[in-house]
């Protein structure tokens, strides 16, 4: 029974060290990256709205978006988390666009609450460029989206990319992060911009807008 007891007592040390050495690496890892939650407001298009109802839908990647940007060691240097940037950017942008606007939790909800399309924003890349790597004095951002837009039954309207860019130079700023999210919010502004302008412009966009109005 000793041995036994002498036994477990030694398997649940060999586990409680194991346990500390890998939250001590956990720790050790995440001090070196800083953390920067992308912020800033967005103006509202002053454009004429089309007379659609349309749903949007933000999916957990678009949510829970982040970049991490690594040193040139290969260690993570900034984790850069935007992804409720981009849901503030749409919301401040839609409604301008059209007559009315719904948030949908899953593509099966706007089968429900009739609409004339359904809107589905993905990111495809992010790229951050730092003056330490570059050797130039401009923080830059670059986001690339894929624009979807789909019937309430979840077929294809239209489907395109739009790509936007942001800068900043270094001395507008005292950190590293404040710069990052600077250009970050000039590339989103860059965005909202393109997007709203040429929306109708998409082919089969205008297409879809054209044979509403031929209905109609």
């Amino acid at each position: 029974m000793t041995n036994r007891i002498s036994s477990i007592t030694n398997r649940l040390r060999s586990n409680s060290a194991k346990l500390c050495v890998g939250l001590l690496a956990v720790l050790l890892s995440s001090c070196g990256v800083n953390n920067v939650v992308i912020e800033g407001n967005f103006p509202t298009p002053n454009i004429t709205k089309m007379p659609v109802t349309v749903a949007v839908y933000y999916d957990d990647a678009l949510r829970d978006f982040s970049y991490i940007e690594y040193s040139e060691t290969g260690q993570e240097e900034y984790n850069i988390e935007s992804g409720v940037s981009h849901i503030e950017l749409f919301n401040a942008i839609l409604p301008a666009m059209f007559e009315n606007v719904v948030t949908v939790s899953s593509l099966e909800e706007a089968e429900s609450r009739n609409v004339d399309a359904v809107f589905a924003p993905a990111i495809e890349e992010f790229q951050l460029a730092l003056p330490a790597k570059t050797k130039l004095d401009v923080y830059e951002v670059w986001i690339k989206y894929n624009m979807r837009l789909l019937s309430a039954e979840g077929d294809y309207i239209a489907d395109w990319v739009l790509t936007s860019y942001g800068k900043t130079p270094t001395e507008n700023f005292r950190s590293t992060e404040a710069a990052i999210n600077d250009a970050a919010i000039v590339a989103l502004r860059d965005l909202a911009s393109s997007f709203s302008l040429s929306f109708g412009q998409v082919p089969e966009v205008r297409d879809w807008l054209d044979s509403r109005a031929t209905r109609s």
